[in-house]
């Protein structure tokens, strides 16, 4: 059985990761995505257990998708989870070479998992969570690039 694992931190969730989900379920058995903490990006907007939840209902027409939450190495989380493969989404030739650098420090944690990429396509290609954290947060409408779920909760976040 093929299951790829999709990390990411997923702060928030946005229309460009939902399309390589979409993809990602008509060529894999299951999809796990898996929120994790990067210790290099902020703190967060969402926690991680609301990034869970919010992932959860974006993606609950799809029903060979589960959302997990991790902490440490990637692999190690692909490994506990039973992954056959990491899954990358790639928005241009920068994140490419970011990427293929990161597949390759995950290749030499020994953990043997390869790294399956799949390129945004469309409309929703081009779109980088820190800046819909950044536009949110100056009051921007931000809708059109997030599921209506995502929608809802920042701008709940930010009547707070």
């Amino acid at each position: 059985m093929a299951v790829a694992l999709y990390p990411g931190s997923f702060d928030p969730l946005h229309n460009g990761h939902v399309a390589v989900i979409e993809i990602a379920v008509e060529v894999f058995d299951e999809v796990l995505v898996a929120v994790g903490h990067n210790p290099a990006k902020p703190s967060g907007l969402f926690t991680a257990p609301e990034r869970v939840e919010l992932i959860e209902a974006a993606t609950d027409h799809l029903d060979n998708v589960r959302v997990v939450s991790f902490t440490g190495l990637v692999t190690r989380a692909a490994a506990d989870q039973g992954a056959t493969c990491l899954l990358k989404g790639i928005r241009s030739a920068s994140d490419l070479d970011i990427e293929m650098l990161q597949a390759k420090m995950n290749a030499a944690t020994g953990d043997d998992v390869p790294t399956v990429f799949i390129p945004g396509i469309g409309t929703s290609a081009l779109v980088s969570s820190r800046y819909i954290r950044e536009i949110a947060s100056a009051g921007g409408d931000v809708a059109s690039v997030v599921p209506d779920v995502v929608a809802k909760a920042l701008a709940e976040r930010q009547q707070s």
